[in-house]
């Protein structure tokens, strides 16, 4: 059996459809997945075993010049790909309007997806040949589990499994994911800084993503007065690869905080805005803080919470 994915981004959504594929793995031996995925999410589909093709997208990029796009050979090569296969299912897990005109328009196969009660964008299912109610109040990872038992026709058991290799070695690393796609669930940089030096001064390598030069100028100041490593232009397998063996991870509600709970590494995440229930850390290793403003979370709590 042969299925293609359509979840282009982000990266968390993506690391949170992992279990789904774990899932269907097990009900169905030998089903194989394409995933058509963003190019700077493209890494991530490759960590499962039952992933055979990515197919890249530049959905992003297209939408910004769409008639010259539409002649690219970049996209002339996508719609190649994505027409090339004929599937015994297509699943459509993002539910927005530009996901379902992908899988309507170039690919071949019947066309699963959430129900209008249930998609984040209603209008993406009257595009769908399948539609099925998940609730919408359901953790992201349960959701996506749910769509494809549902599409895939298998009864859905057990915790939600990612599939990424277990580390065998464990590091003196400790990640301190402080980047963040909002102002909002950014947590203090004075705060970032007291955990760096707190955990330096006891013997541990801190180890600072940066995926943009603002996170790369606050990374350098964080990292101030330590010996902390700051990972700028590195790719997320090479960032998972060492993530694998950390000794803990501390992060903000952002996509290398839902790598590490995929990871099943000791992960304190810190939430403000957002809905832990909905998006939160789900392994056993994982702690949660969580206060009406990230502010209110200290370097204290999360120091305690990383001894525990």
């Amino acid at each position: 059996m042969r299925v293609l994915i359509v979840k282009t981004s982000s990266m968390g959504d993506l690391i949170h459809t992992l279990p789904a594929l774990t899932d269907a793995a097990r009900a169905i031996p030998g089903i194989q997945f394409d995933w058509v995925a963003e190019r700077g999410f493209a890494d991530i589909p490759h960590w499962h075993p039952s992933v055979d093709q990515v197919i890249v997208s530049q959905l992003r990029q297209w939408k910004k010049s769409p008639i010259a796009s539409w002649f690219s050979r970049d996209y002339m090569a996508f719609r190649a790909a994505l027409s090339s296969t004929e599937y015994d299912a297509v699943i459509d897990a993002q539910g927005l309007l530009k996901s379902a005109w992908l899988v309507a328009r170039l690919a071949h196969g019947e066309v699963h997806g959430y129900d209008r009660h249930s998609a984040r964008e209603g209008l993406a299912a009257f595009t769908y040949n399948h539609r099925y109610p998940v609730p919408t109040d359901m953790h992201a990872v349960e959701r996506t589990r749910s769509l494809f038992a549902q599409a895939l026709g298998y009864p859905l058991d057990g915790i939600a499994d990612a599939g990424l290799q277990a580390a065998v070695d464990v590091s003196r690393d400790v990640w301190l994911v402080h980047g963040t796609s909002r102002a909002d669930k950014e947590w203090p940089e004075a705060h970032w800084r007291q955990v760096a030096q707190r955990l330096s001064s006891d013997g541990f390598a801190v180890q600072l993503p940066a995926g943009s030069d603002v996170e790369a100028a606050r990374a350098q100041r964080i990292a101030s007065g330590t010996d902390a490593t700051i990972w700028r232009d590195r790719s997320l397998t090479e960032i998972k690869q060492s993530m694998a063996q950390a000794h803990a991870v501390v992060a903000v509600d952002t996509g290398l905080a839902h790598l590490a709970d995929a990871l099943q590494r000791p992960l304190v995440m810190l939430f403000g805005p957002t809905d832990p229930g909905l998006v939160g850390p789900k392994a056993a290793s994982s702690t949660l803080l969580q206060a009406p403003s990230m502010d209110q979370i200290t370097p204290e709590q999360v120091l305690e919470a990383l001894n525990d």
